[in-house]
């Protein structure tokens, strides 16, 4: 039985506005029985905001099927047994993981983490403090290595442009958890419990979705709802070099092709 792991924004939704076939594939899953999850490189939302922001593009969905680069930082973490201080540079979702895994947020004094996300208030003391205390020894986390994110019809500066800078001035190279990283992938894995030759991972982005998918050994599926069209597809794919088992134009589309291979 395969088992899906699936991105969210230029899969399933453009912000607010939700992608034809989206709410109908997830249905097709649920009546197929097999396995999903929401894998996310997202850091600013927690599961339960995820699923609001789900139930506005007409998608049900639960918090337990979402995972976040937020989510799987905390684990990451948590499993580093270093200590439970962290600076955190990040929003509510940033946040609310920390708080959930038992990390104290220091604003004072050493750290055993400096954990960093999409902060739309970052400014200059916050990269001094997170510099400051990495260079004494924090290990520094970030949550997803985006350098861009679409927004309202533009790209803005994400969270891996941020850690950018706090890798540049403390000459320290981060722990990228997010999306290609085999970090979260495996964690998406673990918690779906299937094989990894038995998982599609599906998205839009080669440079994320899919290529965490090859490197996690999972099967992957393209579709051409997000950053990618049909017009652009051979341009990307040799520009990447990233070649998924499957392109589709879109998540009904990518039913089809699957009912088909059954």
């Amino acid at each position: 039985m395969p088992g899906f792991l699936l991105d969210l924004d230029g899969t399933l939704y453009h912000g607010d506005s939700p992608i034809a076939g989206a709410a109908s594939f997830i249905q097709w899953l649920k009546e197929q029985g097999y396995p999903y999850l929401y894998v996310t490189n997202n850091s600013s939302r927690t599961p339960e905001q995820v699923v609001e922001h789900f139930a506005k593009v007409g998608i049900e969905a639960s918090p337990e099927e979402v995972l976040t680069s937020s989510q799987a930082a905390a684990l990451y973490m948590q499993e580093r047994k270093k200590g439970n201080r962290a600076y955190i540079i990040g929003e509510n979702g940033l946040q609310q993981a920390m708080r959930d895994a038992g990390f104290e947020s220091v604003t004072e004094g050493p750290a055993d983490f400096v954990v960093q996300g999409i902060d739309r208030s970052f400014n200059y003391e916050l990269l001094a403090e997170a510099v400051s205390r990495i260079r004494a020894g924090a290990e520094f986390v970030l949550t997803n290595p985006d350098h861009l994110l679409p927004w309202n019809n533009e790209l803005r500066p994400g969270a891996g442009s941020i850690g950018a800078s706090i890798e540049r001035a403390s000459q320290t190279e981060p722990v990228v958890i997010g999306k290609p990283s085999p970090i979260i992938m495996n964690y998406a894995i673990r918690k779906l419990g299937l094989p990894a030759e038995q998982i599609w991972v599906v998205g839009d982005n080669l440079l994320t979705d899919i290529r965490g998918g090859i490197a996690a050994q999972c099967r992957t599926a393209l579709v051409l709802t997000g950053l990618i069209s049909r017009d652009t597809l051979q341009e990307q794919l040799q520009r990447t070099g990233v070649e998924p088992d499957l392109v589709c134009d879109s998540l009904t589309d990518l039913a089809v092709k699957l009912s088909e291979e059954a």
